[in-house]
């Protein structure tokens, strides 16, 4: 008897979401498989993060034990014939800078706090449906950051006589701390940059990064470079960063900013940005290209951070239009009080 082979296709899209009041989602781009035409997107995000890109990717969120949260996500077709998907959770993890995830239907902790109500969709062609996801915290539950995924999968099964058998399925992530209070903050620092030259020719910047916070983070960016000889003054990028790094609270990881085009060797000012959500650092290090390999990586210097002082100057305006506010608001309620001398 021969055994089917099976082939997976992945899509992993993502979800913030904490226990205060949602949005709902504008029409935008979703988690979608190329090879079979199905999606998942997060119907809702919360108000109080209506800024933050990774709260309409991922579902991320603070909760005290005993805690339960309900969100919408939507599954699609994009294909113009019937689709059956399975809609289930699964576990996941942080390890080795990466966001992974486990192999069908394996449960840990938080997979088996989130529940769906429902587990089966048939989805006419082009054709889409709302799934309720809720999120229960056991009372007793542990402090601590946990990961998972909500999972939307379709299944071909192999022909008689064997063959290949193909799943495909997307996901949304979910990022949970667990813990009372204000939930922990993000943060890190860009220690160091790094000049590679690969053996094919192509220049590269690392960043080594350390995750100071107490969240995950999903790191994305770019890195320009600038050199000045006596009057002349030269300039490149800017270089996206490659996507893909996820680091634990406490990791230490690298990102990489490969080169799009052929620079000199420098010496080069290098200016990395890097940002997880609302998080954003900049550090600057002076490089120089070699000529093969991997150069000795230069303390970064990083950036004094603005958004403290931007904080503080909007909290101002806010309560500057409040009080007013209020002030009318009285000034209006006194006048309708007061009998008229007509």
């Amino acid at each position: 008897m021969r055994l089917p082979t099976i082939v997976v296709g992945l899509l992993v899209a993502g979800i913030l979401a904490p226990a205060a009041g949602t949005l709902d989602r504008p029409a935008q781009a979703s988690a979608r498989s190329s090879t079979s035409g199905i999606g998942i997107r997060l119907l809702e995000a919360p108000v109080a993060a209506r800024a933050d890109a990774r709260a309409w990717t991922y579902i991320i969120d603070h909760l005290a034990p005993g805690t339960v949260i309900h969100r919408r996500v939507e599954v699609f077709n994009t294909t113009g014939s019937p689709k059956q998907l399975s809609v289930y959770t699964a576990a996941a993890q942080i390890r080795d800078r990466k966001f992974q995830f486990a192999a069908d239907h394996t449960a840990n902790e938080l997979s088996t706090w989130t529940t769906l109500d429902r587990h089966e969709v048939i989805l006419a062609p082009q054709g889409r449906s709302p799934v309720t996801v809720t999120i229960a915290v056991p009372d007793d539950a542990a402090p601590g950051e946990r990961y998972a995924m909500i999972w939307a999968e379709t299944a071909k099964a192999a022909p008689p006589g064997g063959g290949v058998a193909q799943i495909n399925r997307v996901g949304i992530r979910l990022y949970l701390d667990v813990g009372h209070g204000n939930p922990p903050a993000s943060d890190f620092t860009i220690d160091s940059l790094t000049a590679q030259r690969s053996p094919d020719g192509r220049q590269a910047v690392l960043a080594q990064v350390h995750n100071t916070g107490g969240r995950a983070l999903d790191l994305s960016g770019d890195l320009r470079l600038t050199s000045s000889s006596g009057s002349l003054h030269h300039s490149a990028g800017p270089f996206k960063v490659q996507s893909g790094t996820t680091l634990a609270p406490g990791d230490v990881g690298s990102v990489t900013a490969t080169l799009t085009e052929q620079v000199p060797d420098g010496p080069w000012r290098a200016r990395m940005r890097l940002e997880s959500g609302l998080t954003k650092r900049t550090a600057e290090a002076t490089i120089r290209f070699p000529a093969a390999g991997t150069a000795q990586a230069v303390k970064a210097e990083m950036d004094t951070d603005p958004y403290p002082a931007v904080a503080l100057v909007i909290g101002a305006v806010l309560a500057a239009l409040a009080a007013i506010t209020f002030l009318l608001i009285q000034r209006r309620r006194r006048s309708r009080r007061e009998p008229s001398n007509a």
